[in-house]
């Protein structure tokens, strides 16, 4: 079966983002994996905590928060470049597959890794396989954000649900189905297949109306997903994650329902979400 092969069951839609978002996995996940994993196999050891530093705040504490884990590689490998810790001939290239290929997966990756003789596309595949095994070996203390559960249960009621993530099938598939967030899914939809802003395209093929579409997420690359797509934007706000659940299921979810989720509420959300940001 397709990553679309589902049957729809509801006029209305929520899509909602996984790390971050949905599961409070984003921080360690930096921190413990995506960071050092960077730093081990492109040989930055000599500058360990500069570029921690340098990571972090482009995946978590920035405009770019939530990125696709290889378009913040381009990202952080460019700013090392731009500082002299770092030098690969094969970046340029690398980069701009991160900014025109319409999936950025390791399936993907390896494909052109086996016909390049880029060692930037190898080194980049190495470093992703090397954080999902990282990731893998984090202690099975990852949970949902508090009242995420609550919400989901009471929202699938109403609406088709479905993760869309730019996170590897894999872990999300785990984390959602050890939580009992996945019950209550019509799918889950992962970088394997495609960008947010693809997957929210496909899912509107399925028959929702644009207005009766909303995405959940907790960074900007969501809210544009959503604005490519004409479709509403509920932020998850960083450091008030219980909260944003809880105004979900109380104020954003009754109004798409009711069709009171209009222009004007939608701005007012983005300027809480930005102003969080420090935008």
């Amino acid at each position: 079966m397709g990553y679309f092969d589902f049957d729809k069951t509801s006029d209305f839609a929520v899509c909602i983002d996984s790390d971050g978002c949905a599961m409070d996995t984003m921080e360690v996940k930096h921190r413990r994996c995506f960071g050092p994993q960077w730093i081990k196999t492109f040989g930055l050891g000599e500058h360990y905590d500069e570029c921690l530093e340098l990571w972090l705040n482009i995946n978590l504490y920035s405009i770019t928060r939530g990125i696709n884990r290889f378009k913040g590689l381009a990202l952080a490998l460019e700013e090392v470049q731009k500082r002299g810790l770092w030098h690969d001939e094969g970046l340029e290239e690398f980069a701009a597959w991160t900014r025109e290929a319409k999936e950025l997966s390791n399936p993907v990756l390896l494909g052109l890794a086996q016909k390049s003789e880029n060692l930037c596309f190898e080194k980049a595949l190495l470093w992703s396989i090397r954080t999902n095994r990282a990731i893998h070996g984090l202690p099975g203390d990852d949970m949902p954000f508090p009242n995420v559960k609550w919400a989901m249960d009471e929202m699938a009621e109403r609406a088709d649900l479905a993760a869309v993530s730019s996170a590897n099938k894999e872990a999300v598939e785990a984390e959602w189905e050890k939580h009992s967030l996945k019950e209550d899914c019509v799918v889950l939809l992962t970088q394997e297949a495609g960008s947010k802003a693809f997957c929210i395209g496909e899912l509107l093929k399925k028959g929702y109306e644009p207005g009766r579409l909303l995405m959940v997420g907790d960074a900007p690359g969501d809210r544009d997903a959503a604005a490519k797509n004409g479709v509403w934007f509920y932020p998850i706000l960083v450091g008030k994650e219980g909260e944003s659940w809880a105004r979900l299921l109380d104020e954003a979810f009754p109004r798409l329902l009711d069709q009171t989720f209009d222009e004007a509420y939608q701005k007012r959300l983005i300027q809480e979400f930005e102003q969080n940001l420090g935008v």
